[in-house]
This record gives structure tokens, C-alpha cells and sequence, in this order.
């Protein structure tokens, strides 16, 4: 049964938008439509306030906590239309802001750690940038018309090995770097980078409403890759494939209310979806490849003040 072990008085002054963990589970982001960004220290079942980031002038959507072998590193995205880039140095300061964008910034993931320190943003204005970092500057790139009307959502898949070149020299081809992301047009896209440009490799139909939150589950085998989306028509759907090239939909479930978010948990073996009617349930695969609800958490025993993003 999902149980609360620990509420945090934030002290935003109005709606959490969202609410990450760093790596270690030691320190905690959130982010609010009081343009604020916090940062808390958790400890022992206590937390401990130590940074209020202000640099945003609208409601701020994600926060994003980069691999620890960047240091201390979070990213965060606002409807004003900025990306945000904070380290702490000493105490957090602001290290770049990205506002390459026309519209709200809805999304922010950072590429797994070993492709080196990259962030993918996704706007309204529907198109995804990728920033990377090269040292002492950030390189852009962008996706242009990603997906009609808006991107809401942004996930990497993981640095799986792609095997052996059998076309070429038969070496080794190594990780390959894809990017799920979901748009208001209902559809799942994956996008691969080939060369110095990303190309559309798949789009995936079975939402019939806007694509709110997409979830590349951890890595389990390079043979297997599982995704997960949830959307405004109440559905979430698990997609999984063996090759990167065709993909097979499993609705997981119809829910009474909108979903607003997927996550995995460590394993990959466990989904949390979360949505309008203010609950988080937690679901799992059986031996049949049926998925089944094993708990269950009404918000309001919580006693949180959050709205769609937060699990």
C-alpha cells in the first residue's frame, strides 16, 4: 500500500507544478506559479530549506536534477518562455539561460549521463530544443515542428548498445541517443540523432486527446524497450518494442479523470500514474503481460498542495 512517509512545507505562495528528487534522494526541487524555483535538504525525515532560485517571470512547469558527475546541476522551464541552468557554486547561481523559444516551455530531461551533459526542452511553440554542453559554452539544436500546436513532454531513452554494424565494418555501434516526446497533435514520437541532426524514426498513434507526459522506462536489455504515455483521453498506454522500429501499444488502463503523468520506478518494473482525479496508483506487469493496480494514494491524505506533475 503507498503510504506518505514525510510532507514538506514548501512555502510557495501558489500552485507546485512539480516536484524532483536529486540521484541520492538528499535534496529537493520544486516549482511553482509563483515563479519561484526551491530547493530543500532532507535529512532523517526532516527538511531544511537552502535555496529560493528567482530568475523566472511566469509560472514555472519541471525541474530537472542533472547526473551528480556534473555536480550540483538543475534545470528548470517556465510559460515565460525561458530554460533555465542552475549550479551551485557555493551557494546556486544562474549558469545559462536558454530563450530560444516562442512559447511556454512545458518540458526539461537530461540525456542519460553517459552521452555527457545534454538537455533536452520541449515548448508550445512545438518545437524541441537540445542543449549541449561543450566545456564552457552550450550548443543548441532544434527540432522545428516537432508536433502541432505543442510539445508537453520530453524523455530519453536510456544508453542501451545498439550491437554490432553488420552493414559496415561490423563494429561495434554503441549507444544510439533517442528522445520520446508528446505533443497536443495525440501523438508518441521518437526521435533519433543521426550525424549532426535528429530525424523522426517512429510515430506512434492510440491517443485520441493531447499526449501529457511520455516515460522511457529504465533499460532492462537492449532487446526490449519500453515506453510508457498517458494522455487527456484518460488512457495510459505501454509501448514496447524489440528492434526500435515497430511498436506495439498496451492500454494499461481507462481512467475515470485525465492523466497528467507517468514515471517509472528504479527497476522499470513498477509505473506511478497520476491525473485529475487527485490520486497516484502504482501499477505492475504480471507473467501474462497484464497490467494490474497494486496500491493506491488519494492526495488529499497527504495533504499536498499539488497540482498534475507532482507523484
Amino acid at each position: 500500500m503507498v503510504s506518505v512517509l514525510n510532507t514538506v512545507d514548501t512555502g510557495h505562495e501558489d500552485m507546485i507544478h512539480d516536484a524532483e528528487m536529486d540521484y541520492y534522494g538528499l535534496k529537493l526541487a520544486t516549482c511553482s506559479s509563483d515563479n519561484s524555483v526551491k530547493i530543500f535538504d532532507l535529512k532523517n525525515g526532516t527538511q531544511s530549506l537552502i535555496a529560493v532560485l528567482k530568475g523566472h517571470i511566469g509560472p514555472v512547469w519541471q525541474v530537472a536534477w542533472a547526473h551528480p558527475k556534473f555536480g550540483n546541476l538543475l534545470a528548470s522551464c517556465s510559460y515565460d518562455r525561458y530554460v533555465i541552468i542552475w549550479k551551485e557554486l557555493g551557494e546556486w547561481t544562474k549558469i545559462y539561460e536558454h530563450t530560444g523559444h516562442d512559447s511556454s516551455v512545458n518540458s526539461v530531461a537530461w540525456a542519460p549521463h553517459e552521452f555527457g551533459l545534454i538537455l533536452a526542452c520541449g515548448s508550445s511553440d512545438g518545437s524541441i530544443s537540445i542543449l549541449t554542453n561543450t566545456g564552457d559554452t552550450w550548443h543548441v539544436q532544434k527540432i522545428t515542428n516537432a508536433h502541432t500546436i505543442g510539445c508537453n513532454a520530453v524523455s530519453w531513452c536510456p544508453a542501451v548498445d545498439s550491437g554490432i554494424d553488420m552493414n559496415a565494418t561490423q563494429q561495434r555501434i554503441g549507444p544510439v541517443k533517442r528522445l520520446a516526446t508528446g505533443g497536443c497533435d495525440n501523438l508518441v514520437k521518437i526521435w533519433k540523432e543521426e550525424g549532426d541532426r535528429w530525424i523522426e524514426e517512429n510515430k506512434l498513434e492510440a491517443h485520441s486527446d493531447w499526449v501529457r507526459d511520455v516515460a522511457w522506462a529504465p533499460a532492462v536489455g537492449p532487446s526490449r524497450a519500453t515506453l510508457a504515455s498517458c494522455s487527456q483521453d484518460r488512457r495510459v498506454v505501454v509501448w514496447t518494442s524489440n528492434d526500435y522500429a515497430s511498436w506495439t501499444p498496451n492500454v494499461l488502463n481507462v481512467f475515470d479523470d485525465v492523466i497528467w503523468n507517468v514515471s517509472w520506478s528504479l527497476t522499470g518494473g513498477i509505473l506511478s500514474v497520476s491525473g485529475g482525479d487527485n490520486k497516484v496508483s502504482l501499477w505492475r506487469e504480471n507473467s501474462e503481460g497484464q497490467w494490474a493496480c497494486i496500491s493506491e494514494l488519494n492526495k488529499d491524505q497527504g495533504n499536498m498542495n499539488t497540482d498534475q506533475r507532482v507523484l
